[in-house]
């Protein structure tokens, strides 16, 4: 099957630079959001043509890509708002967003009694890898219908791995993937405002951790970018960033592997989150360590 049309749905910080991508590319696209805010943002951009409803995104697509919030979401807009009804074979559904493993697997058992297939894809890059198309797409699935999907992948991310030929195997890894950068941030934090404390200049304390086995996403990136020029918008929540902890950490409970450095980062992100505003970046982690009574 060649796809030439794709619907999707949700249309936040993610999902309007990757249907905008989707667009320039040549696809049409089939956009809808419960948000009129963001509906409006892309009325006006060729190739894209926003519906009434998650339902007729559907409607002529070849595939239906979901990029919301969490599985709460996913199963209200293919179950309760009826997408997956109509959704014939033999359009896929990808699964972009962060979901829990356990559900993405319970849903594509349920659309498989239907003649459904549903690949789960997360991505990891956030809102600037979106709008270059230079996302990390996790996916788990069939490889046929991965085989399918690709260029359409292709067009939103650089690296598209096929993590397993068992749905919900790419919200396994994006979960995974996630606790690992909060645990990194976090301990990156700590010893970056101890250092200062200390005297020593951040930037000066980057340069040397960057070419040393200390480095990771936070120092590379994180901190250089957002942190110490106290802008804070990487456009990834501190909420987005627990939920994923969370289902980490559940997945490693449900096997039964040790996890509590996990358990413990989850809790400090908890208490941070908790103290900070609804919207807070993820990247205020640092704020709230430096003054976490503010």
């Amino acid at each position: 099957m060649t796809i030439t049309t794709v619907g999707f749905v949700g249309l936040g910080n993610m999902g309007q630079p990757m249907v905008r991508r989707l667009a320039s590319a040549g696809y049409g696209v089939q956009a809808y959001d419960a948000a009129a805010q963001a509906r409006d943002r892309l009325a006006e951009t060729p190739g894209v043509t926003l519906t009434k409803s998650p339902a007729d995104v559907a409607d002529g697509a070849d595939v239906v890509i979901l990029m919301l919030p969490d599985s709460n979401v996913v199963e209200q807009v293919l179950l309760g708002d009826g997408l997956l009804d109509r959704v014939k074979p033999p359009t896929l559904i990808a699964d972009m967003s962060s979901s829990e493993p356990a559900r993405t697997r319970a849903l594509a058992e349920l659309a498989g009694q239907q003649g459904v297939t549903i690949v789960d894809a997360p991505v990891s890059g956030g809102v600037i890898g979106a709008r270059a198309g230079s996302l990390t797409i996790m996916t788990g699935g069939p490889a046929d219908a991965l085989a399918t999907l690709r260029p359409v992948l292709e067009v939103l991310g650089s690296k598209v791995v096929h993590a397993g030929p068992v749905p919900g195997s790419g919200h396994a890894v994006k979960a995974l993937n996630n606790l690992m950068s909060a645990a990194h941030l976090l301990v990156s934090s700590e010893a970056i405002l101890a250092g200062q404390a200390f005297g020593l200049d951040p930037s000066v304390m980057l340069d040397i951790i960057n070419g040393s086995s200390g480095r990771s996403g936070s120092t590379e990136t994180k901190w250089p970018r957002y942190i110490l020029p106290a802008s804070y918008d990487s456009g990834f929540s501190m909420r987005f960033m627990v939920k994923d902890m969370n289902i980490a950490l559940q997945l490693a409970e449900s096997c039964g592997t040790p996890a509590p450095l996990s358990r413990a980062a989850v809790e400090v992100w908890t208490t941070a989150t908790d103290a900070m505003p609804p919207g807070a970046d993820h990247t205020e982690i640092a704020r709230w360590l430096a003054s976490p009574g503010d």
